[in-house]
């Protein structure tokens, strides 16, 4: 029976683990491919906006490649010979509207903590900050943050768009660098098919 009962234990720990090692994506994707188009080699094309941040630009770049490669996508030598343009951003909002609006929660009761947002020019992305947790009136609570990744490629000679997608998830953290690897393989993981919009698509998570 003690054996029993260790084996089962070990069994919910490794159960656990693995459950903390993935990330549960909603996924969309939207656009036709060309049956004739084949994955080739391609460039980041980046926004003016993102051209004034170019460290965390690299960084959002790096965690896009392995997704790009794993889909067939190749880094172009020469960016002027790149067959396409891949577009990339990233977010983390709130959909907590009381933690904003209450007088309360400004004016008559405590406060503490921050979460950031961060935009990369994509689409609506933006920049702003807003809280993280903290107390009104002497009740703790904790926002919900929802993060999400967007890519569109480009046909570079064109301009064409070709595809778009995107993957999102929630949590208590505006945290998500660690995580951008595993959702953009969430994103890219069915290319190039287009839907069912949205779907879940769980990825495992990678800290290096």
């Amino acid at each position: 029976m003690l054996r029993l009962i260790s084996a089962l234990a070990i069994a919910l720990v490794l159960g656990g683990c693995a459950a903390f090692n993935n990330l549960n994506n909603e996924v969309s994707t939207f656009g036709a491919w060309p049956a004739e188009r084949k994955p080739a080699s391609f460039v980041f094309e980046r926004l003016p906006s993102q051209q004034a941040h170019p460290e965390r630009q690299v960084q959002l770049e790096t965690a896009a490649r392995g997704a790009l490669e794993a889909a067939g996508f190749r880094a172009a030598p020469d960016a002027g010979n790149a067959e396409y343009l891949m577009q990339i951003g990233a977010r983390v909002s709130s959909n907590d509207p009381w933690i904003y609006d209450d007088p309360l929660f400004w004016r008559g009761g405590w406060r503490y903590g921050y979460g950031a947002s961060h935009g990369y020019g994509y689409g609506s992305f933006g920049r702003g900050w807003g809280p993280g947790w903290g107390f009104n009136g002497g009740i703790a609570y904790t926002s919900t943050f929802e993060r999400e990744v967007a890519l569109l490629i480009r046909d570079r000679k064109t301009g064409a768009l070709l595809y778009e997608a995107r993957a999102s998830n929630t949590g208590p953290s505006t945290a998500m660098d660690y995580l951008m690897p595993a959702m953009f393989e969430a994103a890219l993981k069915d290319f190039p098919s287009a839907g069912p919009n949205p779907r879940s698509v769980t990825t495992p998570i990678s800290r290096q």
